[in-house]
Parts: structure tokens; C-alpha cells; sequence
């Protein structure tokens, strides 16, 4: 994967947005210290060129009920392309998945699953995340408190 050569500008762009993504190309031509005109082509060509991926509304989850977050260690029994890519495609229909990640370490995958509570939890792993193509094992760590979840990158 190819990285993207940013200068200030860009940087100011994707740092505005990812903390005000509603906000106007004028505001935003101001806060970074460029005409609209610019700003918008620099901004067309960071969308097209994949830096910036969409735009969405951040919902509190906390205020949605899901309250209960848990990271589950996952044990492949084959760790080959076509066995990942199995469990890659399946995980990413778990809608209670939050985030999936392939791990170079003592297992093989971390994945975050958000739901109302334990037992939500416990419905999930038993009959969604135990079924999962290739998985040989699992260990769960429930999170007690989230201390920071804003997904927000520092691209200064």
C-alpha cells in the first residue's frame, strides 16, 4: 500500500474533519487558511485518493444500550490465506463485531464485540463467534471502562 505524501494543508483538512465532518467548505477554507476553491479540489482529490473513506454520524453506544464491550483472543486451527479469508468474510457479517484484527503474536485475531450486557455477550459467543469458519480457541477480556474511543488519528 502506497502512503500519501500530505503537506500542511491536507493534514489541516483531515484533522478538521475528523473532529467536524459536518463541516462547510467555506468554514473550513477558513480554519486552514485557504480560499474554497482549493480547499474543495484538495478535498475531491483526498476522497478520491482514499485518505479520507466516507463520512458518518458517531453514535454513543452507551446511550444506545450497548454498554458491554468485550475483546475476544481467537485460536485458528490453520492460519493459511484461504482460512483466513473464511474467517475474515464471516466475522465482518457479525454485526455485534465491532472491529476485527489479524495478530502476530501467541493468537491469531482480537476482536472487539459490543453488546447490551453479559448475557447478550454470551449469546453472541455461542452462537455467532463459536461458529466461525477455523476457530480452534477462545479467551474473552470484558472492558470495564473505556478511557479513550474516539477513533480519531493524529495526522499532524
Amino acid at each position: 500500500m502506497d502512503h500519501m505524501s500530505l503537506d500542511r494543508f491536507d493534514r489541516a483538512i483531515l484533522t478538521t474533519l475528523a473532529e467536524e465532518g459536518r463541516i462547510s467548505i467555506a468554514d473550513l477554507a477558513r480554519r486552514i487558511g485557504l480560499s474554497k476553491s482549493p480547499t474543495q479540489a484538495r478535498l475531491r482529490r483526498l476522497e478520491r485518493d482514499g485518505a479520507i473513506r466516507g463520512y458518518r454520524a458517531i453514535l454513543d453506544p452507551i446511550r444506545l444500550g450497548l454498554d458491554h464491550v468485550a475483546f475476544v483472543e481467537v485460536k485458528m486451527t490453520s492460519t493459511s490465506e484461504a482460512a483466513l479469508a473464511k474467517f475474515n468474510q464471516a466475522a465482518a457479517a457479525v454485526p455485534e463485531i465491532e472491529q476485527v484484527h489479524l495478530i502476530a503474536g501467541n493468537f491469531d485475531y482480537l476482536l472487539k464485540v459490543r453488546t447490551a450486557d453479559m448475557r447478550s455477550y454470551r449469546r453472541v459467543l455461542a452462537e455467532k463467534i463459536s461458529t466461525l469458519p477455523g476457530m480452534s480457541a477462545t479467551s474473552t477480556y470484558v472492558a470495564m471502562e473505556a478511557v479513550k474511543e474516539d477513533g480519531l488519528a493524529d495526522v499532524t
